[in-house]
């Protein structure tokens, strides 16, 4: 029994000898554990970069052709809206159509009414100094005695733009002269004055004003002062061929409207005589044969002008709005009588 238990003893120590502890066992194998967990943790790291990684490059291309195609349509919007230069000899493009800088503009022959050219001609737009033919005709209506003399107050200063005159305050002229300065030479303070004289004061001056192009069936035009000053002047291109249409009726506008110059004695005896001019130069041009004219101009008008003017032996009413210039605005105008001119011979000829 001896002998067995001792080799019992033996036997189960070297099998303790050759058997790793439980603990290094354990130590071994958590190790290989936390790897494998790192590497499927970083595994899906890396995954989700890529994927972010392509979203990334997915949103960005998209975004780059976005960019690309609103280039495109700007530069093709750019390109289709570009103005003709004033001095530019073209005026007809490729088909054969009328080239103007103006943005929006009208052309009819008065006598028949035939529409010879159209462009943006139901765009309500502000007018500027064109008001100031309505401002005439409705001072005109009133039968008011044109020698009374109206004077310039600090009432008549222009506070919503701070543009200048040379009108002095103070200044007294009869209402014919104050008249003649508002329309040849677009005299701001000349038109307040006439409107804060009208029987009621400006409020019902401006009245008369929308009925009067109700009246004319102005349809798409408001009034809210007499110098045009005001942005909420607004008109179109269609009513205010029938504006010009109408004033052309008064023999005192196209008198006045088309006088190359006028001087007026403002500042005493004694004193030199304030000179205007015309604010159309093409007036003063011998060239053209225009029965009523009136230019327009403040930042939301652009430049405008409406024109009565024999082309080509036809009485035409002209209007041009929003151009750029002057000088582009002139431009138009000279096109205009080109291409009348120019479709004119060749009717003749075919």
């Amino acid at each position: 029994m001896g002998i067995m238990r001792r080799i019992i003893t033996l036997f189960l120590t070297i099998l303790a000898l050759c058997m790793p502890p439980v603990s290094a066992y354990a130590a071994e194998k958590k190790p290989q554990k936390t790897t494998v967990n790192k590497a499927k943790s970083s595994k899906k790291v890396t995954t989700k970069k890529k994927v972010v990684a392509k979203k990334q490059t997915k949103k960005t291309t998209t975004v780059a052709k976005k960019n690309v195609s609103s280039g495109r349509i700007i530069s093709t919007i750019r390109s289709n809206s570009a103005v003709v230069p004033a001095n530019h000899g073209v005026f007809r493009d490729e088909e054969g159509n009328l080239q103007l800088a103006s943005s929006k503009a009208m052309i009819v022959n008065q006598s028949s009414g035939e529409v010879l050219y159209a462009k943006g001609t139901d765009l309500t737009t502000p007018i500027a100094s064109l008001t100031k033919l309505m401002t005439a005709m409705v001072v005109l209506d009133a039968r008011l005695d044109m020698d009374e003399k109206l004077q310039i107050t600090r009432d008549d200063i222009d506070t919503l733009k701070g543009t200048s005159s040379r009108m002095p305050i103070g200044a007294s002229l009869p209402r014919a002269e104050m008249l003649q300065l508002a329309l040849m030479a677009s005299e701001n303070r000349a038109a307040s004055t006439l409107g804060r004289h009208y029987p009621g004061g400006l409020n019902a001056f401006v009245a008369a004003m929308n009925a009067k192009a109700l009246q004319l069936g102005m349809l798409h035009s408001r009034f809210a002062d007499p110098t045009g000053l005001n942005s909420a002047n607004v008109s179109t291109a269609e009513d205010l061929v029938k504006m010009v249409r109408a004033a052309y009726q008064y023999p005192e506008i196209r008198h006045v409207s088309t006088s190359a110059s006028y001087s007026v004695p403002v500042r005493g005896a004694r004193a030199a005589p304030l000179h205007y001019v015309n604010s159309n130069v093409l007036v003063r041009n011998g060239d053209w044969v225009i029965g009523l004219s009136k230019t327009g101009y403040i930042n939301e008008a652009g430049r405008c002008l409406v024109m009565q003017a024999e082309v080509a032996g036809q009485p035409l009413i002209i209007v041009l709005l929003d151009s750029f210039s002057k000088n582009a605005r002139l431009g138009d105008a000279r096109r205009i009588r080109k291409w009348i001119e120019s479709s004119n011979s060749n009717h003749h000829t075919g």
